[in-house]
């Protein structure tokens, strides 16, 4: 394809060529007009010539033969005025269309940031910093809070709380055991821990995620323009009428004429036109799509695969319920359960104490605090002992085991102990998000035939979420690699949607037909992997954005319908010599401008 720089220079000599011919010609010099207008059309034709070619060498044929045709023709007989007109619109055309693409995404550019450069291995007794390629299996690494793990390894401390939701989509931390495998990409979401390194940087997960991202990128083929998908059939008609108009006629003005007309102006810039104006009505609603294509993609969709965790549960752990074994109230147990927790950096806590506070509790500070990493804290809350904590850590705190009842799949349970005695447990879950039910059913009253739910979490916990939904399947325990699989396997029933907000997502972002991610907190890999980005954190706006593509794909039927049909019309006229080649080059004008307006309807598209 052309690139950016040589449409926009193409457009500007295009544009002097025909204002500076006009010029000379209203100042009564039609041969250097001709001159003038002749060297604009030139280096378009050149271009436009070149394009042609690798088209043809990669096996595409589109309408900018006829483009070609109707230049190369009004050059050879002598309308250069009419050639300068089509060079215009052509490169005005181009022009357009690749400001559509221009918001496209950055290759993966966050995601690849993610990426650990340096490590902190340990070293004869000391700490020092190298870089990812020194690494080498057998090497003992410090994971400091925070850190990314930069390879696969095994733990080499007693215990580590790990975030692994950008891997698993599992929104909850994980606590593992000496000797149990880390993967590189977690988060240190505890104390800092030893590692150590199983497998080079270049041959761990993280990198692996990386190489499959660039895979499905590299697999899906580029969706054609909608105006070439008919371009053979009306490239043989205009060939024919123009050779049939030359050939009963003797005229060969009337061949240029006919191609003149036929020049394909109104699909060159009234499809990008309706397109982009769809995606900029679409980000009105909060979603960003990257691209003309995309939005021609997300259009089409029949089936729609969604991520759980993050897309259509919140991600965060959320309060479902408060259980009381003494005298203590569900607002005591958060109060003390919250103001002790806030000595904490534990992904629990401190959701248990988000929670507490937009309740309106208003928590004191804690005292004497002392967390056990990936156990429990200790401390005193207005003079009382308060302990906080799994429910192993209460009982061995207090003598005393809790008696629980049976727990949701994927919950979580916070414990608390108040003057060496149990008070009460809080149970968490990933809840799903307000409205799911709702949006599903339009989204199918809106065309989407299949809804598919593909997550890294477990089954029973998958199918807790999910249940009441409706989906036609829900597949868990799944493998970056094996959502693309499964993306790629839904294709048969028609273009494939995926939303997902993790960096486990990505690969199957980039595989599907087009790609959503949840870009308010979602990873930022998976957020300039995919093609469309909802900006806000709220899963409902993908029903407008699917709206506005669809509606305005309409639209750039319609236009190219109506330029299709009004050009063969003055094909007609030209051909039986009712239009000269200017003429037909100022009726292709107007024909430009109905197309261009009622392309521009998708401005006002209202979901």
């Amino acid at each position: 394809m052309l690139n950016d720089r040589l449409k926009t220079a193409l457009l500007a000599i295009a544009s002097l060529g025909l204002i500076s011919g006009a010029g000379l010609w209203m100042a009564g010099l039609p041969e250097p007009a001709a001159l003038a207008w002749s060297a604009g059309v030139v280096p378009v034709l050149a271009a436009l010539v070149i394009e042609i070619i690798r088209s043809l060498a990669q096996g595409r044929v589109g309408l900018d033969i006829v483009a070609a045709l109707s230049m190369s023709a009004a050059l050879v007989f002598g309308e250069a005025l009419a050639a300068a007109v089509v060079a215009l619109m052509y490169s005005g055309g181009t022009f357009l269309e690749s400001f559509a693409e221009g918001r496209a995404r950055r290759e993966m550019r966050d995601l690849l940031s993610r990426v650990a450069r340096t490590a902190t291995r340990h070293r004869d007794g000391r700490l020092e910093e190298v870089a990812l390629d020194a690494i080498v299996p057998g090497d003992l690494l410090l994971i400091r809070q925070g850190d990314v793990a930069p390879v696969d390894g095994a733990l080499e401390s007693a215990q580590a709380m790990l975030d692994q939701s950008a891997l698993t989509g599992e929104a909850m931390p994980v606590r593992l055991e000496r000797g149990m495998d880390v993967m590189s990409g977690a988060t240190n979401a505890g104390e800092a821990f030893d590692l150590r390194a199983t497998r080079a940087a270049s041959e761990s997960t993280y990198a692996g995620i990386v190489r499959l991202v660039e895979a499905a990128q590299k697999s899906r083929a580029p969706m054609a323009r909608l105006a070439d998908r008919y371009s053979l059939l009306f490239l043989g008609v205009t060939v024919a009428l123009a050779t049939g108009a030359w050939w009963f006629t003797g005229d060969p003005i009337r061949a240029v004429a006919v191609l003149v007309v036929a020049t394909p102006c109104p699909l060159i810039l009234a499809v990008p036109v309706a397109l982009v104006a769809g995606m900029s009505r679409a980000a009105h609603f909060g979603v960003l799509i990257k691209g003309a294509q995309a939005l021609e993609a997300m259009a089409r969709t029949r089936t729609l695969i969604f991520d759980k965790t993050g897309t259509l549960t919140d991600g965060r752990p959320k309060i479902v319920a408060v259980t009381s074994t003494g005298d203590l109230s569900e607002e005591d147990i958060l109060y003390f359960a919250a103001s002790l927790d806030q000595g904490s950096k534990h992904p629990v806590a401190q959701a248990v104490v988000a929670a507490s506070q937009a309740r309106g509790i208003v928590l004191p500070v804690p005292k004497n605090v002392v967390e056990t990493p990936g156990e429990g804290v200790t401390g005193i809350v207005d003079g009382r002992s308060v302990v906080v904590g799994g429910t192993g850590f209460i009982a061995a705190q207090t003598g005393t085991p809790l008696d629980l009842k049976p727990l949701a799949p994927g919950a979580v349970v916070v414990s608390l102990a108040v003057d060496a005695s149990p008070a009460g447990w809080i149970e968490m879950a990933d809840t799903l998000r307000s409205g799911t039910t709702e949006l599903l059913s339009e989204l199918r009253r809106n065309g989407v035939a299949r809804l598919l739910l593909a997550t890294g979490d477990r089954h029973a916990v998958a199918d807790a979420v999910t249940e009441g939904l409706g989906l036609d399947a829900v597949h868990a325990d799944l493998t970056p690699d094996q959502k693309v699989l499964l993306v790629l396997s839904e294709r048969k029933h028609g273009p494939v949607m995926m939303v997902g907000d993790g960096v486990n997502d990505a690969p199957a972002l980039a595989a599907a037909d087009v790609g959503v991610a949840m870009g308010a907190r979602g990873a930022a890999a998976s957020a300039e992997t995919a093609d469309v980005v909802l900006l806000v954190d709220d899963l409902g706006r993908l029903l407008p954005g699917l709206v506005i593509a669809r509606g305005a794909r309409l639209i750039a039927w319609q236009s190219v319908i109506a330029g299709i049909g009004l050009s063969v019309a003055g094909m007609f006229a030209a051909a039986f010599g009712y239009l000269t080649p200017v003429q037909g080059a100022l009726l292709q004008e107007v024909i430009d401008v109905a197309v261009i307006l009622n392309a521009l309807r998708a401005l006002r598209i209202e979901p």
